[in-house]
């Protein structure tokens, strides 16, 4: 990331919902260290530095997020903690859909606007494209979690349309010890069970977690970003790359493969959308707005990952 380390930050307020996830707990301990003022928007008992406030009951107040500079939206239902039935994918959709319009009707509402609203969403959004090479300027695909993300996304216009700065973050694949698709897959793979999912073929869109959070910093600070930004890093493999990368980077061996319709009885609709699909994500806003990728290569970010 690049930064001025001789620049005076001046103290300014941030809200982070999801602050305690995977993603928000480690950006919030940088934007700390960067001089930023952090509040937490949390589901538990507002307190010193927490907003309380209850997205399944629409209930947040316009003067509990009134004078925050950034707003980051990273709370919702996990996509990939249970099979996918029809309670669970609205739960899914409630979480991040309703969820983000109680949280932008609110600000919108607020006696003072901030100047960027950063939210997450996901490389989702793309669908299963193949080996077609996809910016932040690519149509959305087909599919649950395609409709999810483009929903979620068309809650943050009405921000836009009121002058605040948006960024729809689209994540890709979060390569981390203590949470996402990573953590579930290290236990097998430690055990000498990994191997190819279906094919092998299907592209996986990664990121190390040092550089999502440094990418949401970075998106706070760079006013030239807007609208749909992917963040992915610039080295997305097949699926049988990342399990031999994998494999090297736990010196075991990557000889169970799971073909496809083992995924599809284990995990049912998931397993097409989350395990199968194919997603050439590339982050060309991030590139051209001059971001640095702390770990643009797999092999280097499992090695510092599983470092960690």
């Amino acid at each position: 990331m690049h930064r001025d380390d001789d620049r005076k930050i001046i103290v300014k307020k941030v809200l982070i919902s999801g602050a305690r996830g995977f993603v928000g707990t480690p950006l919030a301990a940088a934007l700390r260290e960067d001089g930023y003022a952090v509040t937490a928007l949390s589901r538990r008992e507002g307190g010193s530095g927490v907003v309380s406030w209850d997205p399944a009951a629409g209930r947040l107040a316009p003067e509990d997020v009134t004078g925050f500079d950034a707003v980051v939206h990273l709370a919702g239902e996990g996509i990939a903690t249970g099979r996918w039935t029809t309670k669970r994918k609205r739960l899914i959709r409630d979480s991040r859909v309703g969820g983000t319009r109680l949280l932008c009707e609110t600000l919108a509402a607020a006696s003072a606007l901030p100047s960027v609203f950063i939210c997450a969403s996901a490389i989702g959004y793309y669908g299963d494209r193949g080996s077609e090479e996809l910016s932040e300027e690519s149509a959305a695909g087909k599919g649950f979690l395609a409709e999810v993300c483009r929903d979620w996304e068309a809650e943050t216009v009405r921000l836009a349309e009121a002058g605040v700065r948006v960024v729809n973050a689209r994540i890709g694949v979060i390569l981390g010890r203590t949470g996402g698709a990573l953590q579930r897959m290290l236990l097998p793979f430690r055990l000498g069970l990994g191997g190819v999912i279906g094919d092998g073929n299907q592209v996986m869109s990664w990121i190390a977690v040092e550089d999502v959070v440094n990418a949401i910093r970075f998106a706070v600070a760079t006013e030239a970003l807007c609208g749909p930004v992917n963040l992915t890093a610039p080295s997305p493999v097949a699926n049988r790359s990342f399990t031999k990368s994998l494999g090297r980077a736990l010196a075991r061996p990557t000889v169970f493969p799971m073909p496809a319709f083992v995924a599809r009885i284990a995990f049912g609709e998931m397993a097409d959308e989350l395990l199968l699909s194919s997603a050439h994500v590339l982050p060309r806003k991030l590139l051209s707005a001059g971001f640095t990728f702390s770990h643009a290569e797999l092999d280097d970010a499992l090695r510092a990952v599983l470092a960690d």
